[in-house]
């Protein structure tokens, strides 16, 4: 594997000096990032404390929304987090989305996210990284289905299966937060003979991915930013829909 901060600095440089934090909050499942550019960003809370963070201000509010983002590269994966939705704030944001090739996806409901695909993976070996309770349904006909998890619930993989079980997947469906944790260059490199998809709330809307192996990004741009950031202030998604949309490019 070469660089793994390749695609992280990519996605940072990728960002105008201009845009400030306007607004920035911790969920219990979702933290947010509101920019000065009317951009609404989310990141995949993760609450364990590790490295110490490596933002020293009080408040992000103000500060540079590209410094913001670089945090995305921190070991501090709460910071990471933030650090994540900052990138997103930028990339997700409608105008942005719309000149990088993002069009609105038919239905505008996570829970179907698997649904397109559910005759392609017939036959096939899936692998989808994160817990996806609404996966199996649509994604019955594949030959296997293995779903790998780091907090793993019952019938799941534990997440180190991922170096064996990768390689020989036809399709890999991979949450957009597991750039918060680190693991994206690697999942990327190991399904590098897979059609692979980025889904998710937190997914990165930017063309850069494609030239890392990405096939499919499916994400969410905000129509009213302000009314998102306090929709999904709590741990479900239930107010989101009236507030943005689902967007996805293909390569």
């Amino acid at each position: 594997m070469g660089d793994p901060w390749k695609i992280y600095d990519e996605l940072i440089d990728g960002i105008p000096p201009e845009p400030t934090v306007a607004a920035a909050s911790v969920g219990l499942r979702w933290s947010r990032i509101l920019s000065s550019e009317d951009g609404l960003g989310m990141g995949l809370t993760f609450g364990e404390q590790s490295r110490p963070a490596l933002y020293e201000e009080p408040s992000f509010v103000g500060a540079p929304l590209r410094e913001v983002a670089a945090l995305v590269k921190s070991w501090n994966f709460a910071e990471a987090a933030l650090g994540l939705a900052a990138v997103n704030a930028w990339y997700s944001q409608p105008e942005t989305a719309e000149q990088n090739g993002f069009v609105a996806s038919d239905v505008n409901l996570w829970q179907q996210v698997f649904h397109p695909y559910s005759e392609a993976v017939a036959g096939k070996k899936v692998s989808v990284i994160g817990h996806f309770p609404f996966a199996p349904e649509p994604l019955a006909q594949a030959a296997e289905l293995r779903m790998l998890e780091r907090n793993t619930k019952p019938g799941d993989y534990p997440d180190p299966a991922a170096e064996y079980l990768l390689p020989d997947s036809d399709f890999v469906f991979i949450s957009g937060s597991a750039f918060v944790n680190k693991t994206m260059p690697r999942l990327l490199e190991l399904s590098r003979n897979a059609t692979t998809v980025l889904v998710g709330p937190s997914t990165t809307l930017s063309p850069i991915l494609f030239e890392h192996g990405v096939d499919v990004l499916t994400g969410f741009v905000a129509k009213d930013p302000e009314q998102l950031f306090d929709a999904v202030g709590n741990i479900t998604l239930s107010g989101m829909y009236d507030h943005g949309q689902r967007v996805q490019q293909q390569a």
